[in-house]
């Protein structure tokens, strides 16, 4: 527990006691579902990295043993937080296994004639072979001989290299499938925004706060995310119609692909033999995110809501069993009908709700306060719950997917900057001492709301105010202790922790995998991002960059503060040619050499005006792993 964190404030107290009379806590049938098919947990307390760094710890969630709600946590929440640590080997059906409870993410296993096909192995290798010698200690010893992502997050692939190895996919003796576009949309969604999205998941997933009541309890798909090594194995075998069966080493799987839905590129599976239906991400026990805190680009819910309608059509009628990528199970094809017609009517009423509020002209905050929670009787379904994804949150996503961030105020067209606008809103209240003693008295009065609003104009204003500082953690941390919404809860409360403690500062970087996995192409996308625009402006320059191994030719133009590319493109009479192999730009990517260090030792072989090469390196701007957030950020 945080040694400066306080106690629930009577307000929050009143708050939490009111959600026990709001919902059906008296349906047992999610505990009973957690629990059915049990075989076995793990044999110890930790997952290890072979440095000895702790990847994963099954006695961090002792504290949830009990069935009554800390104060400090929202009772709802914490029902899901108790679910969610059923940790183990569980059978599904005949010959379909799932490791629960040890990732944010589960990993299926399913017995073909001869071996094993493991679905998503989890977000690092440490855990994935941890699950898998869990499951060798209680099912027959046999090789795994397909591995299948269901969609491109890592919590679905990146321990790949726990259960399988490159040799094993090089040789033939595993196949690796994936939906169409994966590769893509894995580099993508890891690499453009990957230093800010990393910072704000440390926000949204907890990492940072410790575990207990005042602390990280949850993270809403499952208890947290690993923290070990992230791998990845491209697909040898890649699903492109809309319908696909395979069998796979006896086992037929009829595969239906949903792009666009909760991940870019993402598939449903069907097993006909055991009338076994996984829905991947496309269905959880709780709403998802139309848009994640962490950041990420907008899904559709129309056509994420369309998907589920045609996976209910086609599967509703010859499926015993519904299993996903996260949670439990749901058994019994009513119950099946049931749950695949909410979340279809879910995100159809998020999607549908907020357009016809945004054509009456309501602002997104506007729509989010008039849109409190889903029709009933929709809002008492346990599976519809904001424990990941929330109605306001959602439905400002929604409205940013189709009208942008502007909401036609002019008086929103060109407003100040936080920080100039916090110190003229602070100087015309009166300063800083007259806002925090109206702050303190709405505090009191647990209106945390608006004293978040307003106090983080005096931390923007002033941010070594200390009295500040407090009172706006305090506030972040009742707010926080009230979310039914794990994300909400841990950004509140790391929130809170950065502001008494400052800010921890982590080691940044991507994991090897993916690095490896760039092309030349989002290489130089990587590069355009970096570029310094003021340092480039006076700096045109062309050069031709070729992969001899790749047998690739890009043309950059550095132009205007921008530098662009052309892929198989050679300017007639550049300003210098690059020459370099794909492996030693891997070794840039990962921060192993530099690419001034690669022409000092021939690597990158460089003719024509080598001043020019190195004025490019020179431009080129560094990222921090941990800028502010609930005080102002900076350049450098």
């Amino acid at each position: 527990m945080c040694d400066q964190s306080k106690p629930a404030q009577p307000a929050t107290i009143a708050c939490n006691h009111g959600w026990r009379d709001r919902l059906p806590f008296e349906d047992r049938t999610d505990f009973e579902n957690a629990r059915r098919g049990f075989i076995a947990t793990f044999d110890g307390d930790e997952v290890r990295r072979e440095d000895g760094r702790v990847v994963w710890d099954f006695r961090a969630y002792d504290f949830q043993e009990s069935e009554e709600a800390p104060d400090t946590v929202n009772p709802s929440l914490w029902r899901l937080a108790r679910l969610n640590n059923h940790t183990g080997l569980f059978q599904v059906c005949e010959r379909i296994y799932q490791v629960r409870g040890f990732d944010l993410s589960n990993m299926n296993i399913i017995e073909g004639d001869s071996g094993l096909i493991i679905m998503d192995p989890l977000v690092s290798a440490e855990v994935a072979k941890a699950g898998l010698e869990l499951y060798y200690q209680h099912r027959p010893h046999r090789p795994v001989v397909a591995v299948i992502y269901t969609h491109s997050h890592v919590d679905h692939f990146g321990g790949v290299k726990g259960v399988i190895s490159e040799e094993e996919v090089r040789s033939g003796k595993v196949r690796v499938y994936a939906p169409e576009g994966f590769m893509e949309e894995t580099v993508s969604e890891n690499v453009y925004a990957g230093p800010a999205m990393r910072r704000r998941a440390q926000y949204m997933y907890g990492g940072l706060l410790p575990k207990g009541p005042r602390g990280q309890v949850d993270a809403g798909l499952g208890k947290g995310t690993s923290r070990g090594t992230v791998t990845l194995i491209a697909p040898t075998d890649e699903i492109s119609e809309a319908f696909e069966t395979h069998t796979i080493d006896g086992v037929e799987i009829e595969f239906q692909l949903t792009p666009g839905t909760e991940a870019p590129a993402e598939m449903n599976l069907y097993f006909p033999q055991w009338r076994a239906l996984c829905v991947a991400e496309n269905a959880c026990q709780c709403m998802h995110n139309i848009l994640t805190i962490r950041g990420a680009l907008v899904r559709d819910p129309r056509i994420w809501s369309y998907y589920l309608g045609q996976t209910l059509a086609r599967y509703g009628e010859r499926s015993d069993v519904l299993f996903a990528q996260h949670h439990w199970p749901t058994w019994g094809a009513d119950n099946i009908r049931e749950y695949l017609a909410d979340q279809r009517d879910m995100y159809a009423f998020l999607n549908d709700e907020t357009l016809r509020l945004l054509n009456h002209g309501l602002t997104p905050m506007d729509i989010a306060e008039h849109i409190k929670s889903l029709p009933q009787p929709l809002a008492q379904r346990w599976h519809a719950r904001d424990y990941y994804g929330s109605v306001s949150h959602n439905v400002r996503a929604v409205y940013q997917r189709y009208m942008g961030f502007y909401d036609a105020n002019p008086a929103h067209l060109n407003p100040l900057p936080p920080v100039a606008s916090a110190r003229r809103t602070i100087e015309w209240m009166g300063g800083a001492e007259a806002v925090l003693e109206k702050a303190r008295a709405e505090f009191e009065r647990g209106e945390y709301r608006w004293v978040a609003e307003i106090v983080n104009q005096v931390v923007f204003a002033d941010p070594d105010n200390a009295a500040a500082r407090e009172l706006q953690a305090d506030t972040l941390e009742q707010l926080g202790y009230q979310c039914e919404n794990t994300t909400w809860r841990n950004a509140y409360l790391t929130g809170a922790q950065e502001l008494r403690k400052g800010v921890k500062r982590v080691p940044g970087g991507q994991a090897p995998d993916l690095v490896r996995a760039l092309t030349p192409a989002f290489f130089f996308s990587l590069l355009a991002i970096r570029l310094d625009s003021e340092k480039a402006a006076s700096q045109p320059m062309t050069l031709n960059w070729h992969f001899p191994d790749l047998d690739q030719d890009f043309a950059l133009t550095v132009r205007n503060g921008v530098l662009t590319y052309l892929e198989g493109h050679r300017h007639d009479n550049a300003d210098a040619s690059v020459t370099m192999g794909k492996a030693d730009l891997d070794q840039v990517g990962l921060g192993k050499l530099t690419l001034p260090q690669c022409m000092q030792d021939g690597r990158l072989a460089v003719a024509g005006d080598q001043a020019k090469v190195a004025a490019l390196f020179g431009m080129l701007d560094q990222f921090q792993s941990s800028f502010n957030i609930v005080t102002p950020a900076t350049l450098g």
